[in-house]
């Protein structure tokens, strides 16, 4: 493993802070870390960046190979495929060279050329003068006429809404800040927009904004004071009603208006009830209601519009043990059940029978691998008789087809392109499982280059995430490729507290079964070793906000399983964070963590908080990446974390903390930016895995 070859910077200062909860007194020597407005705070953050550049100076020539590398396998200047909205064809383009996309329609299916295109928003031209540039919710009128959308220029996902004619081009006087979600009602005049309240950055507010009026008139239509909940506002897709979701992590209520009534007011679909969820969609006067009042993994019922109570409530899909039924995607003729079985997502075609809600299943989609990702594409036309989705895997570039309901047939529209001379046939994907302490069966996604596998021998590369019941996606990535193509095994271990089995998977990795999400993952390297698929000398993991708690994790509790770790914006400050309910979400990540100020999640919280579990021991090289303007994970956390493993690490191996100081959550925004990201984290991946020739 690499050793430090110049000393470290210097120790943040300590301050030491004394806290005391439930009998236990825990010392934070690292507290002044949350000062941003502290010239020493961005001193020490800065000497930390200069530091990881200065010790990763040998590498900077594989930096720059791999950057090219994955440059070679992007076709630049490319294009999606369009889909219809109203009389128009949208599709979005990129250009060599320019760092944002360009969202353009015209009227025909095929791109338009020269003056017949419209560019709806220019990304690159929007970005100009701002080193972070991000484009958030938009919606176009109905007549085509009018684009409300939102930007956010700092990464701290704080957006504002503009208001844009497309027929002129002119962007509307006046702007709204703290904006989440927009919709146009039907009369093409009346804007319905959520807002943030200032300290949580929570959507608590629905407004309703008038074409032509300044905002100062705009009228408040609702506001949510319970502060577990979060609201937004959407269309069904046949257009007829907007739709008002408040939801928290467990429980969501819904209420309905008539699109072609903006100034009426909504009804609710069945008031709240706590950790009962579900979404609606309308087609021909009937509400088709996914809930989970009979079962964690949910069911499809109907109710007529005039009663949508739940004593009105006809099933349609039954709650089903080893089914998830995430998603229904409605239309007039038919609708798409997207479920997820034994870990692989589904779409199940059900045709209806009449204007009634009668619907049978007719057909499933069917897919080659055994591990892949597909979810439906833009499908914006509700009497429509085909479907669009996506497919891509570990293997197969991402790729939209089209399926003829009649014909039960697919047609590929197309695939990414992959330049640089890639050859899928060179590639082979698996899926394998390991057993947890508790005997449960944790699946595991495999990908390899096939004249590279050499069992027992490869560098090895594991993955997880197992938080929010966010199943873990297996696109394809061609950055990926110039880690495989240097015989690197790639793992991705869809752990407890993921949704990957359903929502019973999500509920045994949370809360006071948080534990489960490391011991899965533990037991998912360990296989993965036992069964030759890597050197047990030379494996890596990586793991971003929630998944970076799991690296701090995890490299407390097993550090000699592993010789590197890359974790991104890393939740690693447990306890702190969830006691201040002043920040950013805290309250209502309650119902994914528990509250500390109970003493039962304390408890559980203080066995695995990266920074409160900390000791004198050896571990592995560690790359820890965070934003300075990051509002879900706050800067502060990996620092705090990385300057007090300095001072208790046994070994010599390297302790990188890099902080973009223009960024958010999701790092650099432009793609070239992103991209030159990735190329210093997999160059110390490669130098730490002994794998960079």
């Amino acid at each position: 493993m690499t050793q430090d070859p110049i000393p470290a910077p210097p120790f943040a200062r300590k301050e030491h802070k004394e806290i005391t909860l439930h009998g236990v007194t825990r010392f934070d020597d690292y507290a002044w870390l949350r000062d941003k407005e502290n010239p020493d705070v961005y001193a020490y953050l800065e000497a930390e960046n200069a530091y990881a550049e200065a010790v990763t100076a040998p590498l900077a020539g594989l930096r720059e190979q791999l950057y090219n590398e994955m440059l070679s396998h992007i076709k630049q200047t490319d294009i999606t495929v369009p889909f219809r909205d109203g009389a128009w064809w949208y599709y979005t383009r990129t250009e060599e060279g320019r760092q944002y996309a360009i969202h353009c329609r015209a009227r025909g299916p095929q791109p338009a050329q020269g003056d017949s295109e419209q560019i709806v928003l220019d990304g690159n031209q929007l970005a100009e003068g701002h080193a972070f540039f991000a484009i958030g919710a938009t919606d176009i009128s109905d007549d085509g006429r009018w684009l409300a959308y939102t930007t956010d220029t700092t990464g701290f996902r704080q957006y504002t809404l503009r208001v844009k004619d497309l027929e002129t081009g002119e962007t509307l006087a006046g702007e709204v800040e703290r904006v989440g979600s927009v919709a146009w009602a039907a009369d093409n005049r009346s804007l319905f927009y959520t807002v943030e309240d200032e300290e949580q950055k929570r959507q608590y507010q629905l407004w309703r904004h008038a074409l032509g009026t300044p905002h100062e008139q705009d009228a408040l239509v609702y506001q949510d004071d319970d502060e577990r909940f979060n609201v937004g506002v959407g269309r069904t897709r046949d257009g007829k009603y907007l739709v008002l979701e408040s939801a928290s992590h467990i429980t969501t209520e819904s209420c309905v208006l008539a699109a072609d009534n903006p100034l009426g007011e909504f009804s609710i679909i069945a008031p709240r009830e706590e950790e009962h969820e579900y979404s609606v969609d309308h087609r021909h006067g009937f509400w088709f209601i996914r809930t989970n009042d009979r079962g964690r993994n949910f069911r499809l019922v109907t109710a007529p519009v005039a009663a949508p109570g739940r004593e009105h409530w006809a099933e349609l899909i039954p709650h089903r043990d080893a089914v998830m039924l995430e998603d229904i995607d409605l239309f007039a003729g038919f609708f798409v059940a997207c479920e997820r079985e034994d870990g692989l997502p589904r779409l199940r075609i059900w045709r209806f029978d009449g204007d009634g809600p009668k619907a049978a299943q007719t057909a499933e989609i069917g897919f080659p691998e055994p591990t892949y990702d597909t979810h439906p594409y833009v499908n914006r036309i509700f009497d429509a008789a085909t479907f669009r989705y996506s497919y891509q895997s570990l293997v197969t570039p991402s790729s939209v087809f089209e399926y003829d309901i009649a014909a039960a047939e697919s047609t590929l529209l197309k695939q990414l392109e992959i330049p640089g001379g890639f050859d899928r046939t060179l590639y082979a994907s698996e899926r394998i499982h390991a057993t947890a302490p508790d005997g449960v069966q944790v699946p595991i996604s495999l990908v390899y280059r096939k004249d590279k596998r050499e069992p027992g021998r490869n560098p090895l590369y594991v993955y997880g995430y197992g938080s929010y019941g966010y199943s873990l996606p297996l696109g394809f990535g061609s950055n990926r490729l110039s880690l495989l193509d240097r015989g690197v095994v790639m793992a991705y271990a869809h752990i407890r507290g993921g949704g990957d089995l359903g929502k019973p998977w999500h509920d045994a990795g949370k809360m006071l079964l948080k534990r489960n999400t490391f011991t899965d993952f533990i037991a998912a390297a360990e296989h993965l070793v036992a069964a030759g698929c890597g050197d047990p000398r030379r494996v890596a993991m990586e793991g971003g906000s929630a998944g970076g708690l799991l690296m701090g994790a995890v490299a407390n509790m097993r550090p000699d399983l592993f010789c590197a770790v890359v974790s991104h914006v890393p939740f690693v400050d447990v306890i702190n964070t969830m006691l201040d309910s002043s920040l950013p979400l805290t309250v209502p990540e309650y119902e994914e963590w528990g509250d500390p100020n109970q003493e039962s999640y304390f408890k559980v919280m203080m066995s695995y908080s990266p920074y409160d579990n900390l000791k004198a021991q050896s571990y592995p090289a560690m790359l820890v990446r965070t934003s300075l303007h990051d509002s879900q994970v706050m800067y502060w956390e990996p620092a705090k974390y990385v300057a007090k493993l300095r001072t208790l690490k046994t070994d010599h191996h390297l302790l990188l903390l890099v902080t973009n100081m223009k960024a958010g959550h999701g790092g650099a925004s432009g793609r070239y930016d992103y991209l030159k990201e990735i190329a210093f984290d997999y160059a110390f991946l490669l130098n730490e895995l002994d794998a960079a020739s």
